[in-house]
């Protein structure tokens, strides 16, 4: 018996398995997520799997060499489950290949990224300690001894049974994917659709573990795996609800889309056509075209979360959204390179791809049903601007590509800034520099995505101290000063912005949209908690932002709907009563009687008045006493599911502009009169 345990393929194996097994468990811990279920006896089988092959190798190696493999997969895997924990609570996404562009990012973020960081991360250590502590205590018991070596004959026995044990074990982890009782009925994705292709790294860190994800990981970048698709028929919706007002019916004429969907041969393009076209189309409402022939200013906001409903500190934010319309349960869902991808989807009203910085790998795509292109449509001047760089993102090229008549950069508007990452350009001087030329054009359309209240926050810049004293009296993490600092020279453009309007003589015919690409990350839920409270630490809370639609005639008011950024460009081109199909936006107009109270975030995670929808975990947390049934969450799941498929295969195949491209040649074909409609 003696000689059993001490059979190097053995004690491989049980030292590696109780190493990755204790590093996934308390991985699991410090992350919150469930242990005792299904998807830990996944864990530990796939785990089974690699060690017992892991130690078949070790067995024919020298015994230093095999314990150097042993310390090198332990190490790796030590260290790769405390940055996938760092990461995800730094920006809301697990590391992914896919993502490796936002490490460069969090290579220059690195003091905020460390800051962040929860010190229960580290406990993730302890096997890794416990398996030094080991080999120390077993080299000083062992030296002294004389070992009984094995023959040829025991190991080989030992390896045949550790490969006939891993290929069995294979099979049932294969099976262990679709066995009806080890699924969650309400979870977003199966697992067996997960396993070929973890496109949702949150559920499938989860469901297999940071480890095996990692491997899948790589695995699918290396193979991709390509979905093979079959033509997907959607249902008509249901009529939206009766108008209130006979004229609020919006009638779309879908003659040439349908002529395009007729024609069309390849797979995805009928499957986005079915798609898009069996969206609902929303009715008008009181609110539609309140803002006809007004200008339009966007202002997304760097880095803004509810800090700035201070009005002590903040009192221009204050002036803007007591004045005009706030929402309250507004949220800015992180994702993959946050503040490109919450750009785009406030320009075009898709999800971004969750694994990938979107906004740059499809820079080239085209829009003209974005922001820009309805607002080009009705006769507006558009312009963009931006002051910095094109270091992270490459604006001259998405925003043109989105329909922006001219993108104005950092250098272009010369805006003096710094190379060193933390001094930032302020926005006080981005909003003198770019009214000058928006203010120039009537109407206009502009967009303005400010930097002042980016990270870092670890360290003192030329803005992190400008107001620094002001907060003084408070008891905050100096982190906090520091960002709360940079916060109120974002407000100080705000109130430069009003100014100049008002004293160009056009404050009243203007209107002013703010909202925020996502929280200070670089601020710890635990610093953020000292200001806002503890709330933020529950469901995805810390993604709650302002959002404000402001002009000196509106009435205030607060709207308690659910939100993103995914509803702006639909909400403003119905106040507009802009020429816009409602179906090609995956948001909806916030004032429509069909809006559905939800907001969605990146990992599909939801939200309602009812309660919150734990994607990863694939749990639903209620609010009161309404509940759904597991039914009524399949289908909401299958909803979320669907727009943030349809979105992600859009931006892929590029399919706005393909389907613009061939609408405009149908058109075409009609002038001459070549093609009759039919009766």
């Amino acid at each position: 018996m003696r000689r059993f345990f001490t059979n190097k393929v053995l004690k491989n194996y049980l030292i590696l398995i109780v190493s990755l097994f204790g590093i996934e468990m308390i991985f699991k811990a410090v992350e919150g997520m469930p242990i005792l279920n299904w998807s830990t006896l996944r864990i530990f089988t796939g785990l089974s799997i690699i060690s017992l092959f892991l130690s078949v190798i070790m067995s024919y190696c020298k015994k230093w060499i095999s314990n150097i493999i042993l310390f090198i997969v332990i190490i790796v895997s030590t260290i790769y489950s405390i940055a996938q924990a760092g990461f995800e609570n730094f920006l809301g996404v697990y590391i992914s290949i896919n993502t490796s562009s936002q490490l460069g990012a969090v290579k220059e973020y690195i003091g905020d990224y460390l800051s962040s960081f929860n010190k229960t991360f580290y406990i993730i250590s302890i096997p890794l300690i416990i398996l030094i502590i080991y080999t120390i205590l077993d080299g000083i018991l062992l030296k002294n001894k004389k070992i009984t070596m094995h023959t040829k004959h025991e190991n080989t026995v030992a390896r045949v049974v550790a490969i006939v044990t891993a290929i069995i074990l294979s099979i049932f982890y294969y099976q262990t994917l679709s066995l009806k009782f080890m699924q969650n009925e309400i979870q977003l994705i199966d697992n067996k659709t997960l396993f070929k292709n973890p496109s949702n790294p949150n559920i499938a860190v989860n469901q297999f573990g940071s480890l095996m994800f990692g491997i899948l990981d790589v695995k699918t970048a290396i193979a991709p795996v390509e979905e093979v698709n079959a033509e997907v028929i959607f249902e008509k919706p249901n009529k939206p609800s009766e108008p209130t007002k006979a004229d609020y019916t919006r009638v779309i004429d879908d003659y040439t889309w349908s002529k395009v969907a007729e024609n069309e041969k390849d797979i995805n393009y009928k499957n986005l056509n079915n798609y898009f076209m069996s969206r609902p189309i929303t009715n008008k409402n009181d609110y539609t075209g309140m803002f006809e022939g007004k200008n339009l200013i966007v202002v997304m906001m760097e880095s803004v979360n509810n800090i700035i409903l201070d009005e002590e500190y903040y009192p221009n934010f204050a002036k803007i959204y007591k004045n005009g319309w706030y929402w309250e349960n507004s949220y800015s869902p992180r994702n993959s390179c946050s503040t490109g991808n919450n750009e785009m989807t406030g320009m075009i009203s898709l999800y971004s791809i969750y694994r990938s910085c979107t906004a740059n790998v499809y820079m080239k795509n085209k829009y003209e049903e974005s922001i820009f292109g309805l607002f080009n449509k009705a006769n507006y001047s558009t312009t963009s601007y931006h002051n910095y760089t094109e270091k992270y993102y490459y604006r001259s090229t998405i925003h043109k590509n989105m329909g922006s008549g001219k993108y104005y950069g950092v250098d272009d508007l010369e805006i003096p800034w710094n190379a060193e990452y933390k001094e930032w350009p302020s926005d006080v001087t981005l909003m003198d520099k770019s009214s000058e030329i928006f203010t120039q054009d009537s109407p206009f359309m502009a967009w303005v995505t400010t930097v002042s209240p980016h990270q870092p926050y670890y360290s003192d810049s030329e803005l992190s101290k400008m107001y620094y004293d002001y907060f003084s009296d408070t008891n905050y993490p100096s982190n906090v000063k520091r960002y709360m600092s940079k916060l109120k020279v974002l407000d100080d453009s705000l109130g430069e912005l009003l100014d100049i309007l008002e004293k160009k003589g056009i404050l009243d015919d203007t209107v002013i949209v703010l909202y925020a690409d996502h929280y200070p990350y670089g601020l710890s839920n635990a610093e953020l908690s000292k200001v806002l409270g503890n709330e933020i630490n529950t469901n995805n809370e810390v993604d709650r932002t302002p959002f404000v639609i402001y002009n000196p005639s509106l009435e205030p008011r607060v709207f308690s709907e659910y939100t993103s950024y995914a509803n702006i460009v639909p909400t403003i081109a119905n106040l507009f009563n802009l020429d816009y199909d409602p179906r090609l936006y995956i948001g909806t107009d916030l004032l429509s009687e069909d809006y559905e109270n939800k907001v969605v975030f990146a990992d599909g995670s939801w939200q309602t008045p009812t309660g919150f929808y734990h994607a990863s975990n694939g749990k639903m947390n209620y609010f009161g006493n309404e509940t759904y049934t597991n039914e009524e969450i399949v289908n909401i799941n299958t909803n979320v599911s669907n727009m943030i498929k349809y979105s992600n295969l859009a931006i892929k195949t590029d399919y706005f502009n393909h389907l613009f491209t061939e609408m405009n040649k149908y058109s075409k074909i009609d002038d001459k009169g070549e093609l009759e409609k039919e009766n």
